[in-house]
């Protein structure tokens, strides 16, 4: 058991009382992620909320000195237990520190906190005419540090990349308290080690990313969405393939199966066809001009593979329809069982029907239900599974039906996370894609970055 309490002593002596809370009903609301593992037992022994990078040195130094974990907190949504707490600890909370500092449309860049919310940060670049592409589903909530964090990306990285892409330079707190700028105001940087991209996903445990300055682009003057319905997995992908052979270059190729199709449109109605093996949803943007000719060509393409039907969106409402439906499959999913998991595995994409496929036999095999959605531009699906912690037999079926699906990703020649990370849920498995090198390198690394092992331990390793 950790003696955190001289630490939190002297928190309190340096932090205004009210952000630092100690109660177990304050530290249980925020012991959970959106993981919503069964496996979590343990509370933080105080959640500390943080408005300047000066008070988050001095929780890092304080921690260093008692010996105590510090685990970073943005909104909690991330799905691989990336912010719980394996055995004590401080989470460190930045929904305050949530203030997007500077956005300057002449070079093209913002400047933000780490806690600001990214669909809020969308929203504010779009009124200058800018566009930041990274999308989770759930980026009405989910915020910067915690995309930073977890390598985050979204429907519209098949065209434009994920957070990595966007990342121009980083201002984190070291295990020593020392402060770190990883890159440069520019567009290109080729001075010196490139170290912006070591603390991109590595889910806080290198060091606490306090600001960043962001990669922003011209926003696309028109854009349309099409869903198209197939009879089979095959048909869809197929379809992509051909689609990328064209040299057409839609912003999404997104996926859904049945079982996706048929939840989403029980709960939330949307006009779905539910009687179709999968759909593609395909978003296509630029100029008001181009926008006609990419979707004659991919509609041609749709329908020499066998699309039995195709919707297109003629206006914002008939567009925002279409893509609450495909948002909407996790919260969806979630109403069939009181627990729901969700994944993400990808393949190359010559061996994306093989994993669709092979994840609907094992789910099969282990009487499983999987509703499949995913980026399959990108070769990405998430397979989420409905089930309920309490009934110990269905609970054991997932174990071991979760271990097959990596089994088989690793036999496709893909890894175990593409934009979720690896966090507590999928630690015990990462050897099966990671080389041992490899891993002895990352633990190297962490070793050097935080000799103390206090920065959010016992995750990714």
């Amino acid at each position: 058991m950790l003696n955190s309490k001289p630490l939190i002593k002297e928190l309190k002596k340096t932090l205004s009382p009210e952000n630092v809370l100690t109660t177990v009903e304050e530290c249980y609301a925020y012991a959970q992620d959106a993981s919503n593992s069964k496996e979590v037992k343990n509370l933080p022994d105080a959640v500390v909320f943080v408005k300047t990078v000066e008070e988050v040195q001095r929780v890092i130094n304080n921690a260093r000195r008692y010996k105590i974990p510090v685990i970073c907190r943005g909104a909690g949504t991330n799905v691989v237990g990336a912010c719980r707490v394996v055995h004590g600890g401080i989470i460190l909370n930045f929904s305050k520190m949530n203030k997007i500092l500077d956005i300057n449309p002449e070079n093209m860049m913002a400047r933000v906190q780490p806690g600001v919310v990214l669909g809020d940060l969308q929203k504010a670049v779009e009124d200058v005419g800018l566009f930041y592409p990274p999308d989770p589903s759930n980026l009405k909530v989910s915020t910067v540090g915690g995309s930073i964090a977890q390598a985050s990306g979204g429907a519209k990285s098949f065209k434009y990349g994920t957070t990595k892409d966007y990342v121009l330079d980083l201002q984190v707190v070291m295990a020593d308290g020392r402060i770190l700028r990883t890159g440069s105001n520019t567009v290109k940087n080729a001075t010196g080690y490139n170290l912006s991209p070591l603390f991109i996903g590595s889910e806080g445990t290198l060091g606490v990313v306090t600001e960043a300055t962001l990669k922003l682009i011209p926003k696309p003057e028109a854009k349309k969405v099409l869903m198209a319905y197939f009879d089979t997995v095959d048909g869809a992908i197929q379809a992509v393939n051909m689609i990328i052979e064209q040299k057409v270059f839609p912003a999404t190729i997104d996926f859904m199966d049945k079982n996706a199709i048929q939840t989403v449109e029980k709960f939330y109605p949307a006009g779905l066809l539910c009687d179709k093996d999968c759909a593609l949803v395909i978003e296509v943007d630029g100029f008001e001009s181009a926008i006609e000719y990419q979707q004659k060509i991919i509609e041609d393409i749709l329908h020499r593979c066998n699309a039995s039907q195709i919707d297109v969106s003629h206006n914002d409402e008939e567009y925002e329809r279409i893509w609450t439906a495909r948002r909407s499959s996790m919260g969806a999913c979630a109403k069939l069982k009181p627990n729901v998991t969700t994944d993400d595995v990808i393949v190359p994409r010559e061996n994306l029907a093989k994993l669709i496929l092979g994840i609907r036999k094992i789910c099969e095999k282990y009487n499983l239900t999987a509703c499949l959605v995913g980026h399959v531009g990108d070769g990405s699906v998430h397979p989420q599974i409905p089930i309920d912690y309490n009934d110990e037999d269905e609970y054991r079926r997932f174990k071991l039906a979760k271990s097959e699906i990596y089994d088989l990703t690793a036999r496709l020649g893909g890894i175990l996370s593409g934009e979720h990370g690896i966090g507590a849920e999928k630690r015990e498995h990462i050897s099966k894609v990671i080389n041992g090198v490899a891993l002895d390198y990352m633990r190297l690394i962490k070793k050097t970055f935080d000799p103390d092992n206090i920065l959010n331990p016992y995750k990714i390793f």
